[in-house]
């Protein structure tokens, strides 16, 4: 597929590790791939961690990767503000570092103080995040002022199992608000088009382990994509999916991007 394909958007917990462990096998395949001249976008909808710490933490498991190559839904999500909004808004922030780096980034100003006269606000996952936070970004979001979600995953993986996701908190806003906000992350288009920004290819491959996030993805953004069964999706979810959810071709792992798959071809960027 590397003859095909010059860049891989792949997903990263269930793709490329799992949990605090490297999938087996995972750094020859992308080290192979990058060999063969595929660029590599590792793209999360996880807001909270900047592309720095993500590279850092994908090196200590053996995968070669720079920062610029990690794309997140927080950039994605100021990205979307940045196209909209005059340099240096200040832009009201529920969530995590991640974000608030994200957002100076793109040349806004985040704060978390409603007396800033904020023109938008962005939401993301935050473990500690304070309930009077929560509360003001709510209070202006009812007033009408534009609002981003890095992500509307319903969980995230805890020690002690799933626990609630951004989406809980983006539904709780929402129903206060009476309105939805713009998401950033997959599976929307903008986390994908950030990423080929970003990385840069013609011809991307989504890589993924999630039906409703990866693989919805790109049925969105009219790209190709492969799943990969070491995550969450089994054979059986496989079969039942309906067609905006199947994947263009499937592999057991990341060494499917050696692997000939018939009838390949590709889609590139129009």
């Amino acid at each position: 597929m590397t003859d095909v394909y010059d860049l891989a958007l792949l997903d990263l917990d269930g793709v490329v590790y799992i949990g605090a462990e490297a999938v087996p096998g995972a750094a020859t395949s992308l080290q192979r791939a990058r060999a063969a001249g595929m660029h590599l976008a590792f793209v999360t909808n996880n807001a909270s961690r900047p592309p720095a710490s993500v590279a850092k933490h994908l090196s200590q498991l053996g995968i070669e990767a720079e920062p610029h190559e990690v794309v997140t839904s927080a950039q994605a999500a100021a990205g979307l503000l940045a196209r909209d909004l005059p340099p240096a808004s200040p832009v009201f922030v529920i969530g995590e570092p991640g974000l608030e780096d994200a957002l100076v980034e793109h040349g806004l100003v985040p704060t978390s103080d409603i007396d800033a006269e904020p023109v938008a606000v962005v939401s993301g996952y935050h473990p500690d995040l304070r309930w009077r936070t929560v509360i003001d970004g709510a209070i202006l979001v009812r007033r009408g002022l534009p609002w981003v979600a890095s992500n509307t995953d319903a969980t995230v993986p805890t020690p002690h199992g799933s626990g609630p996701g951004n989406g809980v908190l983006v539904r709780a806003v929402a129903e206060f608000a009476d309105c939805q906000p713009r998401v950033a992350g997959k599976p929307e288009p903008p986390l994908f088009s950030e990423s080929i920004e970003r990385v840069g290819g013609q011809k991307p491959l989504v890589v993924g382990d999630r039906l409703d996030t990866d693989i919805a993805g790109a049925h969105r953004c009219d790209l190709d994509s492969l799943l990969v069964l070491t995550g969450v999706t089994g054979l059986g979810e496989l079969i039942a999916a309906p067609p905006e959810l199947r994947p263009t071709y499937i592999a057991a792992d990341l060494s499917g991007l050696h692997t000939a798959h018939p009838g390949v071809q590709s889609r590139a960027i129009r």
